[in-house]
């Protein structure tokens, strides 16, 4: 199968999780993606955390999914001119070193684009390649702190707290794949040729944490972090225990559901009380609503929760486990998990869902220099060029390379 992105050509100067999600996400959909790596020094996801039954680390099989891995140092005069070459013929370039680190190397925008004017660069980092905090260090959880994320998740009386996933690095990697489709499409239209997507981590969950800003500064109305309940809490929900020991995590969006929900939980007494007549006035006595969902929940079982919300059309999701994620009917009729032959480990599909040119996962994460040979191949590079490069510590090769 080929892809909607197959002649996308894109070289990954990434590391860890951020860019290398972005790169990822694209080579889902047939962007051919050539990771970049030190002989010397490879991408930490490759040992962090848990293994898989072949020593690999599960976090790099899928970060590394569906990519060309190279390992060069770029830095010195022969790695140059290698990387030259892959610049000269790609479309995009992404990086998420410390601002400055490409300059100080020789191969700034300036220099990337006198190679090729027309290759899109893509740089993350902690807080973006200009500002006060330009040289500052980052991590996402520092970035999950900054966006308002971790001030706004928790309970009340007790302590900011970030979520149970690198939040902050993942929507980079989303607003980082964005960043470059929409690039693009600029130079497609002919409205500009090559050009930086400076992105910081932190400005992604800024992004999607766009609400509480306005409340602020339009409606005078500061969030705060509410436990169980949403911070802004303008509608009935929150998350609620049955009493066999499932959580359910129940909300309405809108009068008309909210109306629904309260006679699933209170019949018509609660819902045709005249203090919940509109959303507005509803979220006036958020508490009284909380407690009535609360105490049906926590009276009946999920089966009964389930049967008495479907017959009113109200919303109850139960939280799946991750064990639960890997069984769920819905999640595996989408075809959302997924696997490669000979590989036991499975990771999340291609997605969004394309009706005429879905994506696809054509391999894991491979082993280092895994196509360090076959890469300079194409350049233009002969077996023992490349020979003399690899034993003068420039170039990692790997008796896998070459993989179809």
């Amino acid at each position: 199968m080929t892809g909607p992105l197959q002649h996308l050509k894109i070289i990954e100067l990434g590391h860890v999780i951020a860019a290398p999600l972005s790169t990822a996400l694209l080579s889902d959909f047939g962007a051919d993606v050539i990771k970049i790596e030190s002989p010397n020094r490879t991408d930490m996801m490759r040992e962090l955390g848990p293994k898989a039954e072949d020593g690999v680390g599960v976090w790099w099989k899928t970060l590394g999914r569906n990519k060309k891995i190279l390992s060069l140092n770029w830095k010195s005069d022969e790695g140059r001119d290698v990387l030259r070459r892959l610049v000269e013929e790609s479309d995009v370039l992404v990086e998420n070193f410390r601002p400055g680190v490409l300059e100080r190397a020789g191969i700034g925008p300036d220099v990337l684009h006198e190679w090729n004017p027309d290759l899109m660069i893509l740089r993350v980092s902690g807080y973006g390649q200009d500002g006060p905090m330009r040289d500052v260090p980052a991590f996402g959880r520092a970035a999950e702190a900054m966006s308002g994320l971790a001030h706004l998740t928790g309970f009340t009386d007790g302590p900011p707290m970030h979520p149970g996933f690198p939040a902050a690095d993942s929507t980079t990697g989303l607003m980082g794949a964005l960043g470059i489709m929409i690039a693009l499409f600029a130079r497609e239209k002919g409205i500009a040729r090559g050009q930086v997507v400076d992105l910081a981590v932190f400005e992604a969950l800024l992004r999607l944490m766009d609400y509480p800003v306005p409340a602020l500064t339009g409606a005078k109305h500061s969030p705060r972090r509410n436990g169980l309940r949403q911070p802004m809490d303008f509608a009935p929900g929150g998350m609620f225990r049955t009493s066999d020991g499932v959580w359910l995590t129940v909300s309405a969006g809108s009068a008309e559901t909210a109306q629904r929900l309260l006679r699933a939980v209170g019949g018509d007494d609660l819902a045709d009380d005249p203090r919940f007549a509109t959303l507005a006035e509803m979220s006036q006595h958020m508490t009284v609503v909380f407690d009535a969902i609360n105490d049906f929940v926590t009276q009946h079982t999920l089966a009964e929760v389930k049967a008495e919300f479907a017959r009113h059309d109200a919303v109850a999701s139960q939280v799946l486990s991750v064990e639960e994620i890997t069984t769920n009917e819905q999640i595996r009729h989408r075809g959302d998990i997924v696997a490669v032959p000979g590989e036991q480990t499975q990771v999340i599909g291609p997605i969004p869902h394309l009706s005429a040119t879905p994506g696809e996962l054509r391999w894991l994460g491979r082993e280092p220099g895994a196509d360090s040979r076959s890469i300079l191949r194409d350049l233009g590079f002969d077996d023992a060029h490349i020979t003399a490069l690899h034993e003068a510590g420039l170039v990692g090769l790997n008796v896998k390379d070459d993989m179809p």
